[in-house]
């Protein structure tokens, strides 16, 4: 719905951000290309959650993902086939079991998010840095208004644009 007082091409900054939102999706998707081992975005997803909470239960990962047991158990099958992840008995608690991330895991987002930052630089690159400071600006502010949305721990990093890349904040030209 158009805000009163609103003109031009941001008569509807809900409509604006979602075509920003789309054409981050192709930059995202392209930092998905040659990595290898390639991971479903539901894996991507899984991945992201075990980095923001090392040494969770599966219950706490499922409840971050918002899955039931049985779909996080083959979730986790998978990625530790693919030797992303590892689950071991809590040291504590016998009945829990901890996923952690493997060295690979850990490789493989840290080469999708250089990936995504090439991709995302090159645009930006194209920007006057005016444009690049009133962008991070905005983002900034949009993160603060969506944090009120989620829990404490803030949302768990989707398929989407802003999966398992820099806050806004990180990203160059923004210091």
């Amino acid at each position: 719905m158009p805000r009163p007082g609103r003109s031009g091409a941001h008569e509807d900054p809900a409509a604006a951000l979602a075509a920003a939102a789309d054409l981050l999706a192709v930059l995202h998707a392209r930092g998905q290309d040659g990595v290898e081992p390639a991971v479903s975005p539901s894996q991507l997803r899984a991945l992201l959650a075990v980095e923001g909470a090392e040494g969770a239960n599966l219950r706490t990962l499922g409840d971050v993902l918002g899955s039931r047991p049985p779909s996080v158990t083959r979730l986790c099958d998978r990625l530790e086939a693919m030797g992303l992840l590892t689950r071991s008995p809590h040291p504590s608690r016998r009945r829990e079991v901890e996923v952690r991330l493997t060295p690979r895991g850990r490789a493989l987002l840290d080469e999708r998010r250089a990936i995504r930052v090439r991709e995302l630089s090159a645009v930006l690159g194209r920007m006057a840095p005016e444009a690049v400071d009133a962008l991070v600006a905005g983002l900034e502010a949009f993160r603060e208004a969506a944090a009120g949305s989620y829990p404490a721990d803030g949302p768990v990093a989707d398929t989407g644009p802003s999966c398992a890349g820099p806050p806004p904040a990180a990203v160059p030209g923004s210091a």
